[in-house]
């Protein structure tokens, strides 16, 4: 895939130096954003009955408003993510995060259902801005040795924040209301905006395809490498100025179709999974007869796994293979799920079981978020990852509703489980496609 000169010297100065405090700050920021992305998209879940009881309506109507938001996720990352790539990253992150700050800080003062479908929407079209330049970011920042520690450690802020959300919920819904969360969980992001207004710096890979950024390139480098001079590190390249169109059509061309489209399935069918477990598992356990602090333990422990999980995906796919670790965890995932459709349900037994799932389920979507950081070059990162994560959406908003669904028609959780097996099943197979036509591709050599 072509690249400008200055984009390929920009990689080797990277590349060949140590990690500095400049890129660390960078590595911290997207991280913190990442860790109140997953506190804003997790906390309704935690809070379906209080607010279903003040909104007057049944808790099983909160399937549409967790589909609301995650279609909204779902338009963000289709939309914003290719114009990141046009415009700046930093800028579409910045509105990005206020936006999505605003909305949950709306969601406090919501009166009416339809309401609070169209704050949770227009909350998740930030969310969904901001994640995927987040991995853009900290891919592009990090030497290509650690882009995927980089990537896993930032997606690993996305469980911290959901482990946070539940932490934090119990104690802010029995003194304050859940008014109060909402309220915390929308002023932090407004004001780590501003944070990142004056430190973030813009992508440099933005910066160097225009010589009319060429002061900007010059500031940002320099704060990065002191000792290194602009010429070093390449130009920006003359035959940048041209308007620059959003590149989504190049997810398709010089024979990149097969890949994307066998990254969009494990996407779909693994957020499918992950967001339906998050929507839900507490008002399944409540129906089960379990106590409502259950269902919180089983998503914070699901959240914890998911930290740890995110945590050493880069050193598991650095050592064993991208594709064996996601095929061990797609297997390890069908193992459990079909244990948990035959066992009958033992509280221990099944919160062990969500912290195990927790580490194979968002340990694969960190790995999924660091292979399409790899497999795309960094002109059409931003794009390449937020359309991943938008075609991943259709399945995040189809399982929360499949799951009101069945709850409304009384399925057990065993029968909930069973019919957990097929997008994991599907995931896997796509993962075996990828590394079947690797090892054909490349006799002897591990992926």
């Amino acid at each position: 895939m072509h690249q400008s000169n200055a984009t390929s010297a920009l990689g080797g100065v990277i590349d060949n130096r140590q990690i500095g405090a400049r890129q660390y700050e960078v590595l911290g920021l997207c991280l913190l954003i990442a860790v109140l992305d997953g506190f804003d998209t997790q906390v309704v879940g935690f809070l379906v009955k209080p607010m279903a009881d003040s909104l007057a309506i049944a808790p099983s109507a909160f399937g549409p408003v967790f589909a609301a938001a995650l279609f909204g996720l779902m338009v963000g990352a289709l939309l914003l993510a290719p114009l990141a790539d046009c415009i700046g990253r930093k800028k579409v992150l910045i509105a990005s995060v206020l936006a999505f700050g605003f909305f949950a800080l709306l969601t406090a003062f919501v009166k009416h259902y339809d309401e609070l479908l169209l704050v949770r929407f227009l909350t998740g079209l930030g969310l969904g801005g901001a994640i995927p330049n987040l991995v853009a970011l900290a891919a592009e920042y990090m030497p290509r040795r650690s882009s995927r520690s980089a990537v896993t450690l930032v997606f690993c802020g996305m469980p911290l924040g959901a482990m946070l959300a539940g932490l934090t919920s119990q104690y802010m819904l029995s003194h304050w209301g859940w008014h109060a969360i909402f309220i915390v969980g929308g002023t932090l992001p407004i004001v780590v905006a501003l944070v990142i207004a004056i430190r973030l710096p813009e992508s440099m890979e933005y910066l160097a395809r225009s010589p009319l950024r060429r002061q900007q390139f010059e500031r940002v480098l320099k704060s990065l490498f002191p000792t290194v001079s602009p010429r070093g590190a390449g130009t920006p390249d003359a035959s940048s100025t041209k308007a620059e169109r959003i590149p989504v059509s190049r997810l398709f061309s010089e024979g990149m179709w097969r890949r994307t489209l066998l990254l969009w399935l494990p996407y779909a069918m693994n957020l499918l999974i992950l967001y339906s477990i998050m929507s839900w598992i507490p008002t399944v356990l409540a129906t089960a007869n379990a106590p409502l602090s259950a269902g919180i333990v089983a998503i914070i422990l699901f959240s914890l796994g998911g930290v740890i999980g995110s945590v050493v995906q880069g050193h598991a796919m650095n050592r064993f293979g991208t594709y064996q670790v996601l095929l061990g965890e797609f297997i390890c995932y069908l193992v459990l799920v079909l244990a948990l459709s035959l066992l009958p349900v033992v509280l221990d037994r099944f919160l062990l079981a969500m912290f195990i799932l927790g580490i194979t389920v968002q340990g694969a979507q960190a790995g999924l978020n660091a292979v399409a950081a790899e497999i795309y070059p960094q002109s059409i990162r931003s794009t390449g990852i937020g359309w991943a994560l938008g075609v991943g959406r259709i399945g995040s908003i189809i399982g929360p509703i499949f799951g009101g669904l069945m709850l409304g028609l009384g399925w057990s959780l065993q029968q909930i489980f069973m019919a957990a097996l097929l997008p994991g099943a599907l995931a896997l197979g796509a993962v075996l496609t990828i590394l079947f036509s690797q090892l054909r591709a490349t006799p002897g050599h591990a992926a």
